[in-house]
């Protein structure tokens, strides 16, 4: 995996809802959930998790989707873009649709989850796959712990390697 350029960038389809984030992802998922694949229009929706402080968005958000008092679903009101969800139960994370930011060539999805709902013919590229979810937040920890080495900076280079 590569590392994305900070800050990323990113809109709704219409252009209505504008994205700015300033960390690096915690986590890159693809959830093949029955939910998921309907608010998609596909086999799984691609989700990047950031840390709920380092995403601004410009423009109204409404509440859609299948949301509740645990999880709220975030959409642009004029072209109905889904753009990003939040959950009662870890406020500190924002889970963003993938596909709405401008550059996606750093992006491979390193967890897929929900894949008892999974369409058999839908293959994605992940390095760690579940039935339905991780099972405890220290299980989430560990998998946003070794996907955060895939991203990391390079070292600086030792003394005496680099250019003369």
């Amino acid at each position: 995996m590569t590392q994305p350029n900070l800050p990323l960038t990113g809109a709704c389809l219409c252009g209505a809802v504008q994205l700015h984030v300033t960390a690096f992802p915690l986590l890159t998922l693809a959830c093949h959930c029955r939910d998921c694949q309907k608010l998609a229009a596909s086999a799984y929706s691609l989700t990047v998790m950031f840390p709920a402080e380092a995403v601004t968005a410009t423009g109204e958000l409404v509440l859609g989707g299948k949301h509740s008092e645990e999880r709220k679903h975030y959409y642009c009101p004029t072209c109905l873009s889904f753009l990003l969800s939040r959950l009662k139960a870890a406020p500190e994370r924002v889970n963003l649709r993938a596909s709405l930011l401008d550059d996606l060539t750093w992006f491979t999805p390193f967890v897929e989850i929900m894949t008892e709902e999974k369409q058999p013919w839908a293959q994605v590229p992940t390095t760690h796959s579940y039935a339905r979810f991780p099972t405890t937040a220290e299980e989430l920890a560990e998998l946003m712990a070794d996907y955060a080495k895939t991203i990391a900076p390079p070292p600086p280079p030792s003394p005496g390697t680099g250019p003369a």
